[in-house]
């Protein structure tokens, strides 16, 4: 991994703030998620209404959407957090569905594999110090990430199922 980004953004952990908006209640239903690539921020929805924004960092290439494996690019679209894996090689992640079936034929026209494992995920093991200064570079290779207490709001607010649509 870029665990030399981790090295040296330790030094800014306690010069970057967290959000200001409340975490979400146990019990308030989150539909829908949207990340806003160009301001990196991940936002909870219910019924239309923001409960909590986040900022992230995203693929280390995160202009323009993601068309192939090791492209270093976040998708863009419609998908659906459709999995959770308390233990990945990051502090907990959730699935994002891409690729779509758009994105399969797209790349198969272009001969290429679209790729794949995107997830909404903590930081990697053993960096959680780093805290909210890992934001001060795209630093994944197209997942979207926050700090692990962040993922933790998420983890509990975001149900299986839920649809997250991630914007240029």
């Amino acid at each position: 991994m870029r665990a030399g980004v981790f090295t040296a953004l330790a030094v800014g952990l306690l010069c970057v703030s967290t959000t200001a908006e409340s975490v979400p209640q146990r019990g308030s239903h989150v539909d829908r998620v949207l990340v806003l690539k160009k301001e990196r921020t991940l936002e909870l929805l219910s019924r239309g209404k923001v409960m909590k924004v986040y900022k992230v960092a995203l693929g280390g290439d995160p202009v323009g959407p993601k068309t192939k494996q090791g492209d270093h690019k976040t998708p863009e679209g419609v998908y659906v957090l459709d999995f959770r894996n308390a233990h990945s090689q990051f502090y907990k992640s959730i699935h994002i569905s891409y690729p779509s079936q758009r994105d399969r034929a797209v790349a198969r026209r272009k001969g290429i594999s679209p790729g794949g494992d995107v997830f909404v995920h903590g930081l990697p093991n053993g960096f959680g110090a780093v805290g909210a200064a890992h934001r001060l570079k795209d630093w994944t290779d197209g997942c979207i990430a926050v700090t692990n207490q962040e993922m933790d709001e998420i983890w509990q607010a975001v149900p299986d199922g839920t649809e997250i649509e991630i914007r240029p």
